[in-house]
């Protein structure tokens, strides 16, 4: 019976929404790291091979004869490394950005709506129009002044 209670709760885990966006996260991310590491070692490197005089990834140390110390694959990771930072950090910086905007239209589209679209009678005490200057419901003429003093 554990064993039933185990499963059905590993099954609850597994299908829940931040658990599957997780994962799905975990494989794009794992693509775009491919797609950098391409950038970086097909034509990033290339270029500064041309500027430089060399290639990244042929940087290497020979040890004692039997050792050989790849010190330029680990300069390529160092820039793919700095070139995802870069990306994610500007992906961000611009999802920051129209949260903002997002944000102030929204707080105006609430102050726009602050704004009073109604009014009481003096004379009957119901809701009218504020742009009304005969109230609908007794037939009183209402006051410019009252009608002016509403608006501002």
């Amino acid at each position: 019976m554990a064993k039933k209670g185990f499963i059905n709760e590993f099954k609850e885990f597994i299908s829940r929404g931040n658990v599957m966006d997780m994962a799905v996260g975990v494989i794009i991310g794992g693509a775009f790291s491919s797609i950098v590491t391409s950038l970086t070692t097909d034509i990033i490197s290339p270029i500064i091979g041309i500027v430089g005089g060399t290639n990244f990834d042929t940087l290497c140390v020979n040890l004692f004869g039997e050792v050989t110390l790849y010190y330029g694959k680990f300069l390529t990771a160092v820039v793919n490394f700095l070139l995802i930072s870069l990306i994610i950090f500007l992906m961000i910086k611009a999802m920051n950005t129209l949260q903002e905007k997002a944000a102030k239209l929204t707080h105006q589209k609430k102050e726009e709506s602050a704004v009073p679209v109604d009014k009481t009678c003096p004379y009957c005490q119901m809701t009218i129009p504020i742009a009304a200057k005969r109230c609908g419901h007794c037939t009183s003429v209402l006051e410019e002044e009252t009608t002016a003093e509403v608006l501002s």
